[in-house]
């Protein structure tokens, strides 16, 4: 065997499906063996490999074991006189594999090799070649002096800037994306070191196959697509923490005493300071939004409420209590915006019927809160409805002077402005265009352009492959999807490569799948367009099933001296009332059974079975219905089993 492919995969089943079919196209002429090891994904990764790609040697952890461990799972029994460590989230040209065999053939010194990577808009990525870490290098790195001078032979040592992107260069570390490597190498110097869990285990490799007496090559003349943040935000708390700590890992086990010492003690100030940033950052992101509509709905409250008192409340005089604007105003304001937010008013892409529609639910609570306060803290009706007209319009008001200023996150209509083209052949293209419609996208325009130079009677031909450049300006194209049945990977890389200076987004649509494959950046995780399984999981759906919960458990309990009168069990409704209310219960899921093959949901007091009436179902039938519930959930599917079971509530 010559080569054998490793792929480590955990919940990106979309991205290893599309990972597979470059892998299959460049295993072509060589003979290649492929392993996937999955990580205990819950994603449908593992029955999508063994209906679509039956030639795949298949490993099943039932835990996630990490990045090493898995990977070393598949060397040990690997035949390959090459080992290639592949990430999921990649995509191969069809000539990258008897490229870099051919290479490593023709030099006998090449322990390891890495390739030139571009990320999902076509822009060269930095990390396709590195340095070794130092101490030095790493202060460089940290405190920002790598990025200011990427080109200093001093200052750019952990990207090696100042190394020609498009020559081929000797380099101390690999990428762990595409990590070619002779096994003879690897059986000298040992395996993957399992101490690392995720990050790190590709620096300790590389450097041990130069210290087994080996050279590490950087080889730009085949190139791959790298869909980086797939498994873990670059951003996040938790990759700041993981990567560095991994990074002290390697010191301790290669630098000496003091070095490691030195090493270890800029690295920890780096977590400190890398992790305190990453949370503040993550913290302003998260409460400038609401903080902006706390402090306008509030400012708004105060003037209405100064001139209803002054021209009608008050004429004669008097005033409201102080506590009006100490209290209820922020309660009221906080109970709106916590509506808001569960009727998914918060949300992006921003919906304002999503906004109205949480407002009037928090109008609705407060005045049933107030309806049951005493006398004596009953300050007006009327402010409420003002408030809720003074709401209402700061929120709408302020989103659409977002969307007109022009802040993507704020764009009112997402779908409509994007401007596609799908490149292909005629059958393809309906394909991914009828895709495309049942993933609900509505695009304002959308054309198609052939693969060849052949022209089409196609009602929606825009002109070829050769003209993508006139038909993005002619047609102002802002995303370009290629179908990689009728275009080479190389193809489809050359292409980006060529557009990339256009804001333009690309999308790959993999054979026979399902999904639609992107990345707008190499700090965002990669764009998905899928046909819509409206799962239980998803967070607007959690949230329509709390607001339900909430609203429902109120009006039980308005309404409980006459629901009370049909419950078989009258303390136990009363009980549920409250455990829903406050969040220890739902009133429909799986009910007290625990489903560990779906997604979690609270112990509920009815299920789907109970709605089947005077029949016995079985553990099957069950299973099936729970699994249907969760599948495709809609917030009417619980208002109908709860009518349906009304006197079932004390169950």
């Amino acid at each position: 065997m010559k080569l054998t492919v490793i792929i480590v995969n955990y919940n990106v089943h979309h991205f290893l499906e599309q990972c597979l079919y470059s892998v299959r196209k460049a295993s072509k002429d060589i003979l290649t063996e492929i392993f996937v090891i999955d990580n205990n994904s819950v994603d449908g990764s593992v029955a999508m490999v063994k209906e679509k790609f039956p030639e795949v040697h298949l490993i099943e952890n039932k835990k996630n074991t990490g990045f090493s461990f898995a990977n070393n799972q598949a060397i040990k029994i690997a035949t390959g006189e090459y080992i290639l460590l592949l990430n999921p989230d990649t995509v191969v040209e069809e000539d990258t594999f008897e490229k870099t065999v051919a290479f490593m053939d023709a030099h006998s010194d090449a322990g390891g090799l890495g390739v030139k990577m571009l990320d999902g808009k076509g822009n060269f990525l930095p990390e396709s070649k590195r340095g070794l870490p130092t101490p030095a290098v790493a202060f460089y790195k940290i405190f920002g002096l790598s990025r200011l001078f990427p080109k200093s032979k001093i200052f750019g040592k952990y990207h090696l800037g100042y190394l020609d992107k498009d020559k081929t260069a000797e380099i101390d570390i690999l990428s762990g994306a595409f990590m070619l490597m002779r096994k003879s190498a690897l059986d000298k110097i040992g395996l993957l070191d399992e101490t690392f869990f995720m990050y790190g285990e590709d620096i300790d490799l590389s450097y041990r196959i130069i210290l087994g007496g080996y050279k590490n090559y950087y080889f730009p003349e085949t190139r791959i697509i790298h869909y980086k943040g797939e498994s873990t935000r670059k951003s996040s708390v938790n990759y700041v923490l993981v990567f560095y700590k991994a990074m002290v890992i390697f010191a301790q086990k290669h630098f000496s005493q003091n070095n490691a010492k030195l090493f270890s003690a800029l690295i920890n100030f780096a977590i400190y300071l890398r992790a305190g940033a990453a949370i503040f950052i993550r913290f302003l992101k998260s409460v400038a939004l609401p903080a902006f509509d706390f402090g306008l709905m509030l400012v708004g409250l105060f003037f209405i409420k100064n001139y209803y008192a002054s021209n009608f409340k008050f004429i004669a005089g008097g005033s409201y209590s102080e506590t009006l604007i100490q209290v209820a105003f922020p309660v009221y304001i906080l109970i709106w915006m916590f509506t808001v937010y569960l009727s998914g008013g918060y949300d992006k892409p921003v919906r304002l019927f999503k906004i109205v529609r949480g407002v009037f639910i928090g109008t609705g609570i407060i005045l049933i809160g107030y309806s049951l306060l005493p006398e004596a803290y009953r300050f007006s009706r009327a402010l409420i409805l003002l408030g809720t007209g003074w709401v209402l319009l700061s929120y709408l008001v302020s989103r659409l002077t977002f969307h007109i200023v022009g802040f993507k996150s704020f764009n009112l209509n997402p779908d409509i402005s994007k401007r596609i083209a799908i490149i292909g052949k005629e059958e393809e293209f309906e394909r991914v265009n009828n895709l495309l419609k049942q993933t609900k996208i509505q695009a304002s325009f959308l054309g198609f352009i052939s693969a060849d130079d052949r022209g089409s009677n196609h009602t929606s031909f825009v002109g070829t492959i050769n003209q993508i450049g006139e038909v993005i300006e002619i047609y102002k194209i802002n995303e370009v999807i290629f179908c990689s049945r009728d275009i080479s990977s190389q193809g489809i890389i050359d292409y980006m490569h060529t557009l990339v200076s256009a804001e333009v987004d690309f999308k790959i649509a993999p054979p026979e799948s399902l999904s639609i494959i992107g990345s707008n950046s190499i700090d965002t995780a990669g764009d998905l367009y899928m046909i819509d399984v409206n799962s239980i999981s998803k967070s607007k759906n959690k949230r329509n099933k709390r607001l339900f919960d909430i609203l429902s458990s109120l009006l039980f309990i308005a309404f409980s001296p006459f629901l009370i009168l049909f419950q078989k069990n009258k303390m136990r409704f009363l009980t549920n009332v409250f455990s829903v209310l406050f969040g220890l219960k739902s009133w429909v899921g799986y009910g007290r059974e625990k489903q560990e093959h779906l997604p979690k949901l609270k112990p509920s007091v009815l299920s789907p079975a109970d709605a089947i009436k005077n029949i016995t179902i079985s553990d099957d039938t069950r299973n099936r219905l729970h699994l249907s519930y969760s599948k495709d959930y809609r917030i009417q599917n619980d208002l109908n089993i709860v009518w349906k079971l009304m006197g079932n509530l004390g169950a």
